[in-house]
Formats: C-alpha cells, structure tokens, sequence
C-alpha cells in the first residue's frame, strides 16, 4: 500500500502557511520570507535552488541544515500544489512562466520537466 506524507509545510504559529497578496515579486506574500527565514541560507536549500548567495555561500550548517536536510529523506518523488510552483489561480495566464526559481530547477533530480 502506498504511502503518503506532508512535509516540509511550514506554519506560523496562528495557523497560516503564507501571507496575503502573493505575487511573482512576493511569494509569500505580506509575511515576506519570516516563515522561511531559518531555511532560505542552509546548505541543503541553496543546493537544491541553485542559488548561492554571497551573504550564505554555498549555505549554512548546523541544527538548521541538519532539520532541514532530514526532510528529505525517504522521499521518492513530491506532488506539489500549483501554489508552489507561482502565484497564479484560474487559467494559466503566462505560459512563458518558468516557476519560482526560473529556468534553474529544471536540471537534476527534483527537475520540473
């Protein structure tokens, strides 16, 4: 029998997973990246963003790398919601729109394709 799992869903202590008025420039919205702040610098988020970054390098260790990594363990593919891949709701608008990370993640074993 299959399993299934939600990981990596990360929610505020008042109940919510992302802010109002989300949009390209601000991905989760009004909340900004407080929700994320401890994972956006960790080593295992710049590798699997491929966005190094001159404040964190090629990312963070540490408890927070160490939590971070974990969540990926034992998983053998992840279903994502559209509200993941951008922000748009009803028909797709701009068929140009290469997801949060662009072109990037569509190389390696989480690729988009």
């Amino acid at each position: 029998m299959a399993q299934l799992r939600v990981h990596d869903l990360a929610v505020s202590i008042d109940g919510y997973a992302t802010g109002e008025g989300r949009s390209v420039e601000a991905p989760f919205g009004h909340a900004g990246g407080r929700l994320m702040s401890w994972f956006f610098p960790t080593r295992t988020f710049v590798a699997m963003s491929g966005h190094e970054d001159e404040a964190v390098g090629e990312g963070t260790r540490g408890v927070d790398d160490a939590f971070a990594a974990a969540t990926e363990v034992g998983i053998g593919a992840e279903i994502m919601g559209r509200g993941k891949f951008g922000p748009q709701a009803g028909p797709w608008q701009d068929h140009e729109w290469e997801g949060w990370w662009g072109p990037s993640r569509r190389s390696g074993p989480r690729s988009w394709s």
